[in-house]
């Protein structure tokens, strides 16, 4: 199903590539919708525990494709540098393939909440408690459950 990195000299370890995942402020979402529309939309989202949490609104496009179907592709590009006279960038990117579901959870979904708040404004984090508790019912959170992930970086 997955096929092999052809530049095997730019992969990333690992490790370094679940730093990427920590670190890097936004991430792709691609879904499929039920006509196969391939549908890419930039999150926020927090890796932690080996999963990716991610939120929106009670509707919307992204979830209506999640109901068709659960594999997702999510990416992540940073450390971006432009090498103009050389025709090419300096890069850290990560690949993760998962299946995404709706948490249900409430406790659940709560920690993810806080996790991406940890993540975005520690220095507001006790307002982020209230954000949270008053977007609580108007927000979804999903969960990737990854099945794969892969680092590629050319420095």
């Amino acid at each position: 199903m997955f096929t092999e990195m052809r530049r095997k000299d730019r992969v990333m370890l690992e490790e370094d590539t679940k730093t990427l995942l920590e670190n890097a402020p936004f991430g792709i979402l691609s879904t499929v919708s039920k006509s196969n529309t391939p549908y890419g939309v930039p999150m926020s989202f927090v890796y932690t525990s080996e999963v990716i949490y991610l939120h929106c609104a009670l509707e919307g496009h992204k979830l209506d494709n999640i109901s068709n179907c659960d594999s997702v592709c999510f990416n992540v590009i940073d450390a971006v540098e432009l090498m103009p006279a050389a025709f090419s960038t300096k890069y850290k990117s990560a690949i993760v393939f998962g299946k995404i579901i709706v948490v249900k959870d409430l406790e659940e979904k709560r920690q993810g909440l806080k996790a991406i708040l940890k993540k975005y404004s520690p220095e507001f984090y006790e307002a982020g408690l209230r954000y949270i508790d008053n977007a609580f019912e108007k927000t979804e959170v999903l969960k990737i459950e990854i099945s794969l992930i892969s680092g590629k970086a050319r420095l």
